[in-house]
Formats: structure tokens, C-alpha cells, sequence
């Protein structure tokens, strides 16, 4: 039985707008055998009838349904029914360019040390492309600080050796967003992440089903992995105190967000409870309404001086 070069993965639900697209990239790429996973998390939108029908077309491509668990589950099916040495992830409204898989074959062959690599790739936002900011550079080495604050690596890039998963273990099923965020700072922690210098994937955004759209406060669950992080006792000293400032600074943001927004009580109490327990010890509190808030900086400005009282409330990104 022929051994293939890679697994290919596309996590799928309610995307047939999208997913013919997506498919044929990866059916185009050359010079490295593969097998295409679909895993269709519960669609309802014609998406097994259009797969059956390109299965009859082309034998690399497998189908697996699922009941909708959201993408980790999707994934985590798609690694699991997987064979191949090497395994890579398209979301279902990107796509890839010619010689994508082939290239980062040849990244492992002069990279045998390496587990993991990504791409470079092109943002395409409402039809029209735009350049990503800085903060989202994709960096090649030892990228866990850099990973911190948001992820500078997109599924659709990667690549990883099948070890890869034996490792850091796969996507958390319990995180509905930002589980990618979590997966490879677990990686970044252990071990480099490579970059092939070549523009591979074209990345969509703008459309309704994102996942930035449906959880507007996404630190929410950046929180909830950094606290697992530094939990989870793989972080040598110096990774865990640039975790532990990061998830307070994030602490932070949601907490002023949800003050601004009137949403105190929706986002901070499953948070701080976890947030405060021994593992971020200068988070100020979280504040129960306005009035309590209002009153808390009228108290302190009291006690301690104006000048002392904008030394504490800095810590909150604020001033009296």
C-alpha cells in the first residue's frame, strides 16, 4: 500500500459557497500524493450531495460527517481518520496556489528538526485585497512571545508531521473560537515553527459565518487557554511570566469592554474566578456596575492623592 506524502484536512459546515473552491486548489496541487479529508460538521446545506458527487470523480477525496461540534471536533475527526506523514488544513472559504504542499515537502526534506511550518499568504477582505497589519507578520524560530497576543499562524498554512500531534495533543473542543490560538501556543512553547517564504494561500474574510462575528470578544477565549497554558506546567519560567503578563493585560481589556458595554456580569464571572486563582495575582478585581466602578476611583483619589490614585487606575489603561 503506497504511503502518502500528506493528509489533506478541510473542516466544513454550511459552506457550499465556498467549498468547491477550496477543494479544487488542493485537487491541483502537483509533485506530492495526497488524500483529501472532508469533514462535514453538520451541514444541511447540500454538501454531502456535492461531495458524493466528486468522490465518483476523483478517489483521493474522503467524506466523514459529524453532528455540528464546530471546528476543533471537525479537525480532530480529520486527523484522526488520517494516514499520510505529513498532515495540512485548508479552511473551507480559503484556497491555495499551485505547488502549496510542495513546497513545504522540500521545507521538511532540508528541515528535518522542524515539526511544524506555514506559508505566507494573501489577505483578500469583501473582494478586495489588503495588506495584514504588522502585528500580524508571520515570524519563522521561536515565535511564543510574538504568539501571545493574538495567533501570527493561520490553519490554512500549515503543515506538521503526523509526531507533531503526539506533542502538543490536538485542537481543544471545548474552546467554540480561537482554538487554533491555542494549539499553537502549546506548540511555540516546545519547539520552533518554520516559514516558507512563498505566498501559498489565499485567505477570505468579510463573510457573515466568521467566527470573529459570531464571538465579538474573542480574548474571552484567548483567556481561557492562557490559563490552561500556564496551568499545565510545560512553560519554562521566563514563558510563563510573559503569559501571566499577557493574560492580565487581557483581563484587562475584556473587563474595560464589558464596562463600557454595560455587559459586566456576561463576560467577567466565568473568567476571573479562574483568572485570579493563583495564577495572575495583579488583576484588580472585577467590578460588579458603573456605580461600583465610579465609586472605587472616587475612593481611591480620596485616599491616596490624585496623583497616586492614576499610578493604580494606569494599571486599567486609565486615569481619575
Amino acid at each position: 500500500m503506497e504511503i502518502l506524502d500528506v493528509s489533506v484536512i478541510i473542516p466544513t459546515y454550511n459552506r457550499i459557497s465556498y467549498l468547491p473552491r477550496a477543494i479544487r486548489s488542493v485537487l491541483n496541487q502537483s509533485q506530492v500524493s495526497f488524500e483529501l479529508i472532508v469533514v462535514d460538521d453538520g451541514s444541511t446545506d447540500g454538501t454531502r450531495e456535492f461531495i458524493d458527487r466528486m468522490i465518483k470523480e476523483d478517489f483521493r477525496i474522503k467524506y466523514f460527517y459529524q453532528k455540528n461540534q464546530g471546528p476543533s471536533a471537525a479537525r480532530n475527526l480529520g486527523i484522526q481518520s488520517s494516514s499520510a506523514s505529513f498532515i495540512a488544513f485548508l479552511d473551507s472559504d480559503d484556497e491555495w496556489l499551485a505547488k502549496k504542499l510542495k513546497a513545504q515537502i522540500d521545507f521538511f526534506k532540508l528541515h528535518s528538526d522542524y515539526l511544524i511550518c506555514q506559508t505566507e499568504e494573501i489577505w483578500i477582505r469583501n473582494g478586495k485585497r489588503v495588506n495584514p497589519m504588522n502585528k500580524h507578520k508571520k515570524l519563522s524560530g521561536s515565535i511564543f512571545a510574538e504568539s501571545l497576543p493574538l495567533s501570527i499562524v493561520s490553519p490554512s498554512c500549515v503543515m506538521m508531521r503526523r509526531e507533531f500531534f503526539d506533542h502538543v495533543g490536538l485542537f481543544n473542543e471545548l474552546l467554540p473560537a480561537c482554538e487554533d490560538y491555542d494549539l499553537w501556543l502549546r506548540a511555540s512553547a516546545r519547539f520552533p515553527v518554520g516559514l516558507v517564504k512563498q505566498f501559498s494561500v489565499i485567505r477570505y474574510g468579510g463573510h457573515e459565518d466568521q467566527r470573529s462575528r459570531q464571538f465579538p470578544v474573542m480574548d474571552q477565549f484567548r483567556i481561557q487557554s492562557l490559563v490552561k497554558l500556564i496551568e499545565s506546567g510545560i512553560l519554562s519560567e521566563d514563558q510563563r511570566k510573559l503569559a501571566t503578563l499577557e493574560l492580565s493585560r487581557k483581563c484587562k481589556i475584556v473587563q474595560n469592554g464589558a464596562l463600557k458595554r454595560g455587559k459586566i456580569n456576561e463576560f467577567l464571572p466565568p473568567l476571573w474566578g479562574k483568572a485570579r486563582m493563583g495564577v495572575v495575582k495583579n488583576i484588580p478585581p472585577p467590578l460588579s456596575s458603573p456605580i461600583r466602578y465610579k465609586t472605587q476611583r472616587d475612593s481611591s483619589t480620596k485616599r491616596f492623592g490624585t496623583d497616586s490614585a492614576n499610578a493604580l487606575w494606569r494599571t486599567r489603561g486609565e486615569e481619575v
